[in-house]
Formats: C-alpha cells, sequence, structure tokens
C-alpha cells in the first residue's frame, strides 16, 4: 500500500514525498509536495490508475528505438518465418538510419513524415514504403499497449498511395506454349498440378501421396513448407513444415481424372512412398550438359570495338577478352578454354561449384532461375509470368468457365469472396460479349 513520508527539503521546511507501488510491486515516487494531504492524494491517485492498468513507468520511454525493437519487439511478437525475415530486412534497410538514434518517447508524427518524404526522394516505391509504414505502425502500436509511449506517432501520417495494376493472366495458349519448353523431367507435372490446383507454392512442394485420395480424386491441402534464411529457423535449417496453410485452415479440392493418373504413374514409377516427397530436388533438376560451341578462325571474326586506350584486338582471342574487353561469345570462349587448360595441368584451383542447401524439397529461387525463366526465355512471350501466376490463371480460367464464385474461393483457400472477385473478366477476351453487344446496337443504328 502507498504512503507518505516527511523529508526535510531546501531551507529547513519539510516536504512530503507520496509512494507508490506499479504493477510489479515495485516502490515508485509520484512526486515531492509542501503538505502531507496533497502528497497522500498523489499516491491514492497513482494506485487507482494502476490498478485500472493506466498507469505505466515513465522511464520506460527514454529507452532507445535501436534497443526496444531489437531486444523486445522482434524477439517477443508472433510473427510467421517469413514475415519475421521480410521484417527484418525491412527494419534495418529503411526504418534504423532514420529511428536508431531516436528514443522511443521522443518520435513524434512530423519525424515519421520527414522519414516518408526522405524515403520518397530516394526513389523507393509507394509499396516499399507503405510496406515499411505498416511496420512502423505495428512497432508503436505494441509500444503504446505496452505503456512504452503514451502517443502513436503513425497516426494521421499518409504514405504515397499505391496504384493497383491490371492483372495480366496468362492464356490457355500461352501456358502451352511455355509447358512444351520445359525440361524432361520432373517440371512440366509439377507445373501442371500447379494450373490444375491454384496451390501456393509452399504447398505445391510439400505434397506427398498421403495427400492424394485416387479413388476420389481428393486431394487434401493441410501443410505447406516454408523457405528462410537459416538464421530465422529455430534449429537452423532452411525449410521448416507447417502443419497448417495460409489462413491456418485445411482445405480440399477435387483433381481431373488425367491429372490423378498423371500422378498415380509418376507415384509408381519412381516407388515414391506415401509419406515422401511427390516432387523431389534429385528428380526434379535436368541432366547437366555442356553445350556445343562452334570455334571460328580469329582472322574471320574482325577486331574488338576500342578500349578506353583506343586499342583493338582480334575476336575469339584472350587479349580480345582481356585487353579489349569483349564479352562475345566466342572471346568468352577463348578464355574459358584458356583456364581450363591451366586447371589441367595442375596451375590454377578451380572454385567449388555452390551447393544447392535442401532437405529434398524443390527451392523457389532455384526453379524459378533453372527451370521456369529458361521455359519462359524459350516461349518469347511479350510479358513476364511467374510461377504464382500459375495461381491466378487457375482462379481466372475456372471463373471464365462458368465455376461458382464460392467453390473457386473454396480451392483457392481465400480468406474472402472479395478477393476472388478480383479474378472476373481478367482474361483477355473478357470484354468481348460487350463489345459484341455494342457492335450490335451500332448496327441496328445503321439499319436505321
Amino acid at each position: 500500500m502507498g504512503h507518505s513520508y516527511r523529508r526535510i527539503g531546501d531551507g529547513g521546511k519539510p516536504r512530503y514525498t507520496a509512494v507508490y507501488h506499479d504493477a510489479r510491486g515495485k516502490r515508485r515516487s509520484a512526486g515531492t509536495y509542501a503538505t502531507k494531504k496533497a502528497a497522500d492524494r498523489k499516491w491514492q491517485d497513482a494506485e487507482s490508475k494502476v490498478a485500472e492498468g493506466r498507469l505505466g513507468d515513465p522511464r520506460r520511454g527514454r529507452v532507445g528505438f535501436k534497443t526496444y525493437v531489437e531486444e523486445t519487439w522482434l524477439p517477443n511478437h508472433q510473427l510467421e518465418l517469413t514475415t519475421r525475415q521480410r521484417y527484418t530486412y525491412s527494419i534495418d534497410k529503411h526504418l534504423m538510419p532514420e529511428f536508431a538514434d531516436f528514443r522511443m518517447i521522443d518520435i513524434l508524427p512530423e519525424h515519421v513524415r520527414v522519414w516518408i518524404a526522405r524515403l520518397k526522394d530516394e526513389g523507393v516505391s509507394a509499396s516499399t514504403i507503405a510496406d515499411c509504414k505498416t511496420i512502423l505502425s505495428a512497432i508503436f502500436t505494441t509500444a503504446l499497449n505496452d505503456q512504452v509511449i503514451y502517443l502513436h506517432p503513425c497516426r494521421g501520417v499518409k504514405s504515397p498511395p499505391v496504384p493497383r495494376k491490371p492483372r495480366t493472366i496468362v492464356t490457355p495458349e500461352q501456358f502451352d506454349v511455355i509447358y512444351r519448353a520445359l525440361p524432361e523431367t520432373e517440371a512440366p507435372l509439377l507445373v501442371e498440378v500447379a494450373i490444375e490446383t491454384g496451390l501456393r507454392w509452399g504447398e505445391l512442394s510439400e505434397l506427398r501421396p498421403s495427400d492424394l485420395d485416387v479413388p476420389t480424386r481428393m486431394l487434401t491441402v493441410s501443410r505447406a513448407v516454408v523457405e528462410v534464411s537459416p538464421r530465422f529457423q529455430p534449429k537452423g535449417a532452411r525449410f521448416t513444415i507447417k502443419l497448417y496453410p495460409k489462413n491456418r485452415e485445411y482445405r480440399r479440392l477435387k483433381l481431373s481424372r488425367q491429372i490423378v493418373e498423371k500422378l498415380t504413374a509418376h507415384i509408381l514409377l519412381n516407388t515414391i512412398q506415401r509419406d515422401e516427397l511427390l516432387f523431389d530436388m534429385v528428380r526434379i533438376q535436368p541432366e547437366p550438359a555442356r553445350p556445343l560451341r562452334i570455334v571460328l578462325d580469329p582472322e574471320a571474326l574482325g577486331r574488338t570495338e576500342p578500349n578506353a586506350a583506343g586499342r583493338t584486338y582480334r575476336h575469339g582471342t584472350l587479349t580480345g577478352y582481356s585487353l579489349g574487353r569483349c564479352k562475345c561469345e566466342q572471346c568468352r570462349y577463348a578464355y574459358t578454354e584458356y583456364r581450363a587448360a591451366r586447371r589441367a595441368i595442375g596451375k590454377d584451383s578451380p572454385r567449388a561449384g555452390r551447393l544447392i542447401d535442401t532437405d529434398g524439397h524443390v527451392p523457389r529461387s532455384w526453379f524459378r532461375q533453372h527451370i521456369w525463366r529458361p521455359a519462359l526465355a524459350e516461349a518469347d512471350l511479350t510479358f513476364n509470368v511467374r510461377i504464382h501466376d500459375l495461381r491466378h490463371a487457375h482462379a481466372s480460367w475456372l471463373l471464365a468457365g462458368g465455376a461458382d464464385i464460392q467453390v473457386v474461393k473454396e480451392r483457392m483457400g481465400h480468406g474472402s469472396l472479395r478477393t476472388t472477385e478480383r479474378y472476373l473478366h481478367t482474361l483477355p477476351d473478357a470484354d468481348e460479349t460487350a463489345l459484341d453487344a455494342l457492335s450490335k446496337i451500332r448496327s441496328r443504328s445503321r439499319r436505321a
């Protein structure tokens, strides 16, 4: 219980200090006053606020922003692994350079506005600024709830608007071109499952035979694999399996007969056990092959462009590569052969090849770099298609084909029907009915 105690102040006059106990039972001072009555009133008010949960320790706001974020907020905030990795990178790159030297209690809305204006002047995209402001707002919301601060610096502060770009959906004809360009490994089957199910990459790469009920052709999505830097993993591994997909809900979807037959044949051919991965890194990577090179006579290749000193060199020679700074195929090949000859006689030590850090799961970045992008280059489309865009295409194709929007929502695992509605009328021929109607009306006017 609080109390007041008498002490002698400057000039020998008595003063009274009000003492109360905070939520943890620690003794705190509510100030010193000229009369005991005033001191008693202060410690009683302070204890009443503690009981209501409205009074914290003012000294908590003096902690530095960097210390609070790194020692309190990030370690104790409940985040998905991928979210924690993304937040950490954004905090280190965009938040700490601006706020690291501030005390929490000293950061005001004007400082946040100055920070946003500086990011914009530096050419940071509007979407990145919005994401960083969301992270900063989450930090201050937690600090406000914990009574570290008493003013939310992000409230009332606007970030640049983020324009919503129109979504370009790959058509069935364009998909077929990409599909035919894939290497003859497990890649075509993986991509076909992606377009037929609309699964996210983490759900797709974690599929196992036990998830598929062949007689009913029902696929159960109950897990997802998360791939992040090992320093964000509890056990230091790159892959972690979540026993729930996005939105924390299992979902079941029916597959076509032809894709079930392909998956069944794939399982039997590779003797995949029920709890093993359907798509394994060992089976999906193509056989390495060194491309054939046509070696031409350097005399017939001409000379390089003038270098900084104004000199030119023959193409297909070491000097053309090193001194002429030419990186054409013939000059690079000449240098490659020179280095290979030196390694063969032990004069140079080759750099060790990069190891693919995987437990069998197919890394998204590896698949994109070594499988997907070469297929896109061969397909030669006029726009870029991500592997995730197959999920968008799945929803768009279903809706364009007349599927019920609620069924599509459940197949996609969307949390809201409004999300599913974004895929309506997204194919290039979606406006054909409107154009036909316009043409019909105009034709009637001409006949009249």
